[in-house]
């Protein structure tokens, strides 16, 4: 069996991508794209401006408590917004309906991973159109 594609779990090959457990025969598959996922900003901007609540009332009550609750909320904002990722997903299209097939921080690989799905859905159209002798 000829496998064009296998790494980190994911494979292609001349009949199916299979990636996290699920399998996506290439007869059904209509179109993939990537898809890019930004980080979060309302999360983290809210425990960042309720720890500053809490810093500016334990000063205005002069409560060390609140001061430094809010200072630690400030930091668990900051924390949260600097380990967030950037994510990129592969949608795989079929029947009318679009599934994530994969997900991953390196947009290299799920380039790759899309590339070699069209590839593989270019050649098995080649295929089936070609005239058999």
């Amino acid at each position: 069996m000829d496998i064009p594609f296998n790494e980190r779990g994911v494979s292609v090959t001349r009949n199916a991508l299979s990636a996290a457990g699920q399998v996506f025969p290439l007869r059904e598959i209509q179109d993939v794209r990537v898809e890019t996922v930004q980080k979060n900003k309302l999360i983290p901007v809210a425990i960042s401006l309720i720890g500053l609540a809490g810093a500016i009332a334990g000063g205005i009550y002069s409560s060390p408590l609140g001061i430094v609750v809010g200072v630690m909320l400030i930091v668990v904002g900051w924390l949260t917004w600097r380990t967030q990722d950037v994510t990129h997903r592969l949608m795989v299209r079929s029947a009318g309906s679009e599934r994530e097939a994969l997900s991953s921080i390196d947009l290299s690989f799920v380039e790759r991973v899309a590339q070699t799905v069209r590839d593989a859905l270019a050649s098995a159209t080649a295929a089936a159109a070609a005239p058999k002798s």
